[in-house]
C-alpha cells in the first residue's frame, strides 16, 4: 500500500541537552503493576536531558476526560509523568494504541505532542522520530483503519460516546487482540524499507528511530542510512523486556531495564 511522504516537523535540541533517551510500547495497563514501576524508577533516576515517548505508552487510551475520573489508572499514570516532566522534558507521540491522546493530556502532564514524523537536529545530526507503525505497509487492512483512526472527525464522534462506553469499546478491542495472538492468527508486518528510505531523505536524516514492531534492532537500509528499533517494555513476560535507547554526542546505546 503505496503512500505518500508524510510532512517532517522540526524540533531542534537546546544546546544544553547531552543525552536524549527514547522509548516505546510500554502498553502501560492496570494488570501490569511492575511496567508501570519501573517506569516510575527510570523517570526517576534516569540522567537524560529529555525524555521521548514514541507511542503505544498506554495499552489502550479512550479518551483525556479518563484522566479526571477518580482513582482512575489513567489519572495515576498521568501524575507520575506530570511530576516527571517537572524534572527535565518530556515529549509524547502518538501510537496505534493511544491515537486519542489530546489537548487534555498535556494540560495534566505538561508534555507536548510530537507529530509523527518528527526531525529531532541533536549533536550536529537529524534523526527521524517515528512510531512506526505508518511505515508497516504490507499490513494493508491496518493501514486503512488508521487513516479512518487519524480523522478528527472519527475521533470526534468516538469521543461523544459516554466514557463507560469507551472503556467497554477498549477492552472488547484488547480482548479481540488477545484472543488472535493466542490462536497465531496475528500477522504482524515489518517496516517497509523503501519507505524508510524514502521519509530519511526526504528529511535530510541519516537514521530513523522508531518502536510499533517490538522487533528492538539495529539495520543499515542503504550506505549512510540506518533504523533503530526499540524494544517493547514487558516486565511480567519471560523473560521480562524494558529498556531505553540512549542518544548522546558519541553515538547510541541501549540500556536494559530489566531488574537483575
Amino acid at each position: 500500500m503505496q503512500q505518500a511522504v508524510p510532512p517532517m516537523a522540526e524540533l531542534v535540541a537546546p544546546a544544553g541537552w547531552r543525552t536524549v533517551d527514547f522509548l516505546a510500547d510500554l502498553h502501560l495497563e492496570p494488570g501490569q503493576p511492575s511496567t508501570v514501576q519501573t517506569l516510575r524508577q527510570y523517570l526517576h533516576s534516569t540522567p537524560a536531558d529529555a525524555v521521548f515517548l514514541l507511542g503505544d505508552l498506554f495499552e489502550v487510551w479512550v479518551g483525556d476526560d479518563a484522566i479526571d475520573e477518580p482513582g482512575s489508572f489513567e489519572g495515576t499514570c498521568c501524575a507520575l509523568l506530570a511530576q516527571a516532566a517537572h524534572a527535565r522534558p518530556l515529549y509524547f507521540m502518538h501510537g496505534n494504541r493511544d491515537f486519542l491522546v489530546g489537548e487534555g493530556f498535556t494540560r495534566h502532564t505538561g508534555i507536548p505532542v510530537l507529530a509523527d514524523p518528527t526531525v529531532l537536529t541533536f549533536a550536529g545530526r537529524r534523526w527521524l522520530l517515528s512510531h512506526g507503525d505508518a511505515l508497516c505497509l504490507n499490513d494493508v487492512e491496518y493501514q486503512r483503519f488508521r487513516i479512518l483512526a487519524r480523522n478528527p472527525q472519527w475521533q470526534a464522534q468516538l469521543l461523544a460516546r459516554p466514557l463507560h462506553e469507551r472503556r467497554a469499546q477498549g477492552r472488547s478491542a484488547r480482548s479481540e487482540s488477545e484472543a488472535r495472538k493466542q490462536a497465531g492468527a496475528a500477522v504482524y508486518a515489518d517496516v517497509d524499507s523503501p519507505a524508510a528510505i524514502e521519509w530519511l531523505r526526504a528529511a535530510g536524516a541519516q537514521a530513523l528511530i522508531h518502536g510499533h514492531t517490538h522487533l528492538p534492532a539495529d539495520h543499515v537500509l542503504a550506505p549512510g542510512l540506518a533504523r533503530h528499533v526499540l524494544t517493547d517494555w514487558d516486565l511480567d513476560a519471560h523473560p521480562p523486556r524494558a529498556g531505553v535507547l540512549r542518544l548522546t554526542a558519541e553515538g547510541l546505546q541501549r540500556l536494559p531495564l530489566v531488574p537483575t
